[in-house]
């Protein structure tokens, strides 16, 4: 499966570090591509060193404004206009999506893959990995929404909420038929 993973690129400590490398680990060792915002820093760079070092693919799509953090040797390196256009093509190039954490672009990110769900517009599997209860407000918040109406499909159909890589990755594989 190629695995698009929306994440941050900050410099992380190791509750966070340590499951994003087990994911990366788990995601390379099953044949996977990862599918990122193709930087070489924080976190990021982790996933991606994690999924290259277990015997990965590595598609990154960047951005001008940050073409000088781009990953030297990924498989597949695409350089994007904007921020719309690089979504885009992270999407387009993606058979799932992990949401794990990071700031307002990883969020900006997980909720345009939750708005074209809701309306059909892509019926990839999404998963919120919620490492170290990161997620437990937006969890909570989407559960409100849910229960107040606000979703027009349950929020099963929408997203499913991991705690540990290790559900993240059966998950996606259960729905795309590999387990």
């Amino acid at each position: 499966m190629n695995i698009c993973v929306f994440l941050s690129a900050a410099d992380l400590d190791d509750r966070y570090t340590r499951p994003a490398r087990e994911f990366a680990e788990l995601l390379g060792k099953g044949g996977h591509t990862l599918v990122w915002g193709g930087s070489d820093v924080g976190l990021m760079k982790v996933v991606a060193d994690g999924v290259q070092e277990a015997g990965g693919r590595l598609v990154g799509v960047s951005v001008d404004f940050l073409a000088d953090r781009v990953r030297p040797g990924a498989d597949e390196m695409v350089v994007a206009r904007d921020l719309a256009e690089r979504k885009a093509l992270l999407l387009a190039k993606a058979d799932a999506v992990v949401v794990m954490v990071g700031g307002t672009g990883t969020l900006d990110e997980a909720t345009e893959i939750l708005e074209l769900k809701k309306h059909g517009k892509t019926d990839k599997p999404v998963v919120l990995l919620n490492t170290a209860g990161f997620y437990d407000g937006l969890k909570e918040q989407f559960r409100r929404m849910d229960a107040e109406g606000f979703l027009p499909r349950p929020l099963t159909d929408l997203v499913f909420f991991a705690e540990e890589p290790v559900g993240a990755l059966a998950y996606l594989e259960e729905s795309a038929g590999i387990r």
